[in-house]
């Protein structure tokens, strides 16, 4: 199946009432688990350039090593540590995103699940960044199931969240090819650049209502 670089959507419509009421700098809310390379990505481009987004807080499921970034840049931080409950562990994520006034949500390697909740409470407004073509290739291992597929191509997808994982509306895409003899790590390592590449600017058209979609409930 062929597909062009890059693929956005044309239309797209959060929550009614709020496309037309967004601030001049909206805040959002990065959601991590890791080592937050996207985290250090969105906010190096917010301080590089008059972004339409300002990073409110970063929240994170554990200690995570990606948590100085917002060190670096002053951001507050909170850790919300997974208690085996998705259904209060995502209320408390989802209060303490309110905490901060956030607009948006923003999942760069957030390795959680959240509940309905986070969906209706934020509907219209959470997205997430998934390594390859969607809906090719959608759960936690995209990258060793392209290469165990053998395509000669994958990429990186910016979309919307819905209740199902990796199922929401598409907003940009990136074509990413497989050379011979790739490895996961080697794959991986040329898909986060495109990553680290869309990912802020992708955040910064949605802050700035320059890209709107429809998200069904």
């Amino acid at each position: 199946m062929a597909r062009s670089p890059t693929r956005s959507a044309d239309h797209v419509d959060p929550d009614p009432g709020f496309a037309g009421n967004l601030p001049a700098v909206a805040p959002i809310a990065v959601l991590i688990s890791g080592t937050g390379s996207n985290l250090r990505q969105i906010l190096e481009y917010q301080h590089s350039n008059d972004t339409s987004y300002e990073v409110a807080v970063v929240i994170a499921d554990r200690h995570a090593a990606g948590l100085q970034w917002a060190d670096q840049h002053n951001i507050p931080s909170v850790v919300v540590l997974w208690n085996n409950n998705r259904r209060t562990f995502t209320t408390e994520i989802c209060d303490r995103i309110d905490d901060f006034g956030c607009e948006w949500v923003i999942l760069a390697g957030f390795m959680r699940i959240l509940s309905a909740e986070a969906i209706a409470r934020f509907r219209g407004r959470i997205i997430n960044i998934h390594p390859s073509l969607l809906p090719e290739f959608p759960g936690a291992h995209a990258v060793e199931a392209a290469l165990a597929a053998g395509v000669d191509r994958t990429g990186v997808t910016v979309h919307f969240v819905v209740e199902e994982v990796d199922a929401g509306p598409i907003i940009a895409q990136r074509e990413v090819p497989v050379l011979p003899g790739d490895t996961t790590d080697s794959l991986h390592a040329r898909i986060q650049i495109q990553e680290h590449d869309l990912y802020p600017t992708v955040v910064d058209a949605l802050a700035a209502g320059r890209i709107t979609t429809e998200v069904q409930t």
